[in-house]
């Protein structure tokens, strides 16, 4: 083999071991939120914060997932912005949770509600499915602001796949009522926010709709911020774990 041949085979072994290097650097480890990246069939890189719980190592029983879909101003810096509010924030401070949490960010020059973002979501969470082997029948999807106007159109487009929604101060398109009847939904939105009429017609349209697991919690006195007070009640998580999708 000549010399310029070994030079060549030994730069092409090593760009070949990159990616797996990368990789290793933020290796998804229990008990512990890490910063991951996931490429979708468009080419385009998602990043996304992972969390898997403390006991998932020794646990060996499918996991309940979360997805968390933040809201506008998290689009703007790096990844760990994603951890400013809700279940990334109260992993972050070093709470457990007992699901597999999923928090991507959203390019920001896009919303959730798009279709490019709507589309690498979906691939998204099919890979941590596959990848975890988390538990199809207790996926759980939350999101605020913009996070929760995506969360509205995820579940619409996907009514069968998620045991329950948690939309928080988020716009629905009333008109999807009849796809999110048989959905268990909890909407907060606070009564001072801009949004508020809103929320109460999408969660009316989707009663006359004929649903009866549509809970709405509306705070007073709250504006956009509706989200810190949902996130820090342990009646949502309580009731999150009483959903399932064979329900």
């Amino acid at each position: 083999m000549s010399l310029h041949n070994a030079f060549f085979n030994t730069m092409l072994l090593c760009l070949t071991l990159l990616p797996a290097v990368r990789s290793l650097a933020s290796e998804p480890t229990a008990g512990k939120q890490v910063e991951q990246a996931f490429v979708a069939r468009d080419g385009a890189e998602v990043k996304y914060l992972l969390y898997l719980p403390a006991d998932f190592d020794t646990n060996q029983s499918a996991r309940p997932l979360m997805l968390f879909l933040h809201g506008r101003g998290e689009s703007n810096g790096p990844l760990s912005t994603v951890a400013k509010w809700g279940p990334p924030q109260i992993l972050a401070g070093g709470q457990q949770l007992p699901y597999i949490v999923v928090s991507p960010q959203c390019p920001a020059d896009d919303s959730w509600s798009s279709d490019i973002q709507q589309a690498r979501l979906s691939e998204l969470l099919d890979s941590i499915i596959n990848s975890f082997a988390a538990d199809a029948d207790h996926i759980y999807l939350t999101g605020l602001s913009m996070g929760g106007s995506g969360s509205w159109r995820l579940a619409a487009d996907n009514p069968h796949r998620f045991a329950a929604v948690v939309p928080i101060c988020g716009r629905g398109n009333p008109e999807h009522a009849t796809l999110l009847m048989d959905l268990p939904l909890w909407v907060f939105v606070g009564d001072q926010d801009r949004v508020y009429q809103a929320n109460l017609d999408m969660v009316e349209a989707i009663r006359k709709a004929g649903s009866d697991r549509i809970r709405l919690t509306t705070l007073e006195h709250i504006g956009h911020n509706s989200w810190s007070a949902a996130y820090a009640s342990p009646d949502l998580y309580n009731w999150l774990d009483q959903q399932s999708a064979k329900k």
